[in-house]
């Protein structure tokens, strides 16, 4: 399933970089029909049943697109997608492009948790500091963890930088006990 989605993820993500399209609004797109296909099951039930003419499938989307005003590579995306009846993957496929876009355009994606709700201000500051140790932009998530304490716990990708009171108690205790 990896390798379908991201096979479809890639190729998506040339075009939305050769037509110079707004990747956002793209994936804003995608997500939208998404959204339709799990509110409706008789959606899902046309577009992923073979004995619908393929022509018919694409009347529906037509018809949506338009309603949506959704970008004519995304709703091509789509077409495809049904024709190759691969439109099961959709979730993954947006996942992986989301991933391929930030990569393609030096974004890091990084979690944030504090011990509580951040101010605009601090958000601001947290993404430049993470800015400057990837050197990239950054597209933060925010959470909260009322165990840590203070301070932050900061994912980027698999690392894990630990700024937060729980965490230096944690490595006094370690340290304390090695000794």
């Amino acid at each position: 399933m990896a390798s379908v989605a991201s096979t479809y993820a890639r190729a998506f993500a040339d075009v939305v970089l050769s037509s110079h399209l707004d990747a956002d609004r793209s994936i804003a797109e995608l997500r939208s029909i998404a959204g339709l296909l799990d509110e409706s099951l008789d959606l899902r039930r046309v577009w992923e049943n073979p004995a619908v003419p393929a022509e018919q499938k694409r009347r529906l989307l037509d018809a949506i697109a338009q309603r949506d005003g959704i970008s004519k590579q995304v709703r091509n995306l789509f077409a495809v997608l049904i024709d190759h009846r691969r439109i099961h993957f959709l979730g993954p496929i947006i996942a992986q492009l989301e991933k391929e876009l930030d990569a393609r355009l030096g974004f890091a994606e990084a979690e944030i948790t504090s011990a509580r709700a951040l101010g605009d201000a601090e958000k601001r500051d947290f993404e430049a500091q993470v800015g400057k140790l990837t050197g990239k932009k950054v597209r933060a998530r925010y959470g909260q963890d009322a165990s840590l304490l203070g301070g932050a716990v900061v994912r980027l990708g698999s690392t894990i930088y630990d700024g937060s009171v729980k965490g230096q108690l944690e490595r006094i205790r370690e340290e304390i006990g090695g000794n």
